[in-house]
């Protein structure tokens, strides 16, 4: 009997421990969808006169909430958006989304105006001024998880920043010298500082420039047997190296290494020119790659 007493006692305190957890755990779940709101941005559009939006990054994707706008980037400028109204005097309001290449999200509504009080917008000036909290990081694919806005980051610091970590990569010939400057590694990411330095008095223009892995012992290979290696993200503000000046760039591709028999070969084309430069990389080199960690990332 008292067994029988004490077993009851156990599943009553245990029912009503399992009830509690389970308000908890339901209070917990249920949690409002307002508070992952993200806030629009308010704006006029007119119909005669066009809206330009700067962006503190590329942008990779816009959504039109209807037929009411038209949009397209300022190419070959891939920071800046086109929008304007389709049709004249629409009394509803609409929207429309962009996300960047670093990760960020940026929704805005949208009313007609004749006369918009605005007509160029600087989203930049919010983020350095840091008067506006974005929506956490979108994750590209082609990233694989990694944070959008830290890769920019680190790119743009690696630009501005990185010492040269590499001295003994270069090409070198008619008043160009190329070089890869630095090498890191972070994430399972290689990020590229190459460099050209042009003591010549004619500009170099960079055309394309190509990573691939190449058989160092066949002499007789053609493009075909070739590795292509597709960089995940560039950063290259400047495409142009003025006459005795320099300019730089940073690649991020996906981690690798190399066979015995292979090299990386990185090779820069010059546009309407022929003053093109390659260099090889080996296994050394890649394994060799600085961490991230040991570089100071600043954020603006």
């Amino acid at each position: 009997m008292n067994k029988i007493k004490s077993s009851s006692i156990f599943i009553i305190l245990f029912l009503l421990v399992a009830t509690r957890s389970f308000s908890q755990d339901s209070a917990s779940v249920n949690l409002p969808l307002e508070e992952a709101r993200v806030d629009p941005y308010k704006m006029q559009v007119t119909y005669s006169k066009t809206t330009h939006l700067m962006f503190p990054s590329p942008i990779r994707y816009v959504d039109l909430g209807s037929d009411l706008l038209v949009a397209n980037k300022a190419e070959p400028i891939g920071n800046v958006l086109r929008i304007k109204s389709a049709v004249r005097d629409f009394e509803e309001e609409t929207n429309f989304s962009v996300i960047t290449e670093d990760g960020k999200f940026y929704n805005f509504d949208v009313f007609y105006s004749p006369y918009p009080e605005v007509l160029n917008y600087d989203l930049l000036k919010l983020q350095r001024a840091g008067e506006r909290q974005f929506s956490p990081d979108v994750l590209f694919e082609d990233l694989k998880g990694s944070s959008s806005s830290l890769t920019a980051l680190i790119m743009e610091n690696l630009y501005e920043k990185s010492k040269k970590t590499i001295r003994h990569i270069s090409s070198r010939s008619l008043g160009i010298l190329f070089s890869v400057r630095a090498l890191h590694v972070n994430d399972s990411k290689f990020y590229f500082t190459l460099q050209i330095d042009n003591s010549s008095n004619i500009a170099f223009d960079v055309d394309l420039v190509n990573f691939r892995i190449v058989d160092k012992k066949n002499l007789k290979r053609t493009v075909v047997q070739d590795k292509l290696l597709k960089p995940v993200r560039i950063y290259n503000p400047v495409m142009t190296a003025n006459h005795h000046s320099n300019m730089r760039a940073v690649y991020l591709l996906d981690q690798f290494t190399l066979l015995k028999d292979q090299a990386l070969e990185i090779e820069i084309l010059e546009k309407n020119g022929g003053r093109h430069q390659k260099v090889q990389l080996e296994n050394a080199d890649l394994i060799n790659a600085r961490m991230i960690s040991n570089l100071t990332i600043k954020s603006k």
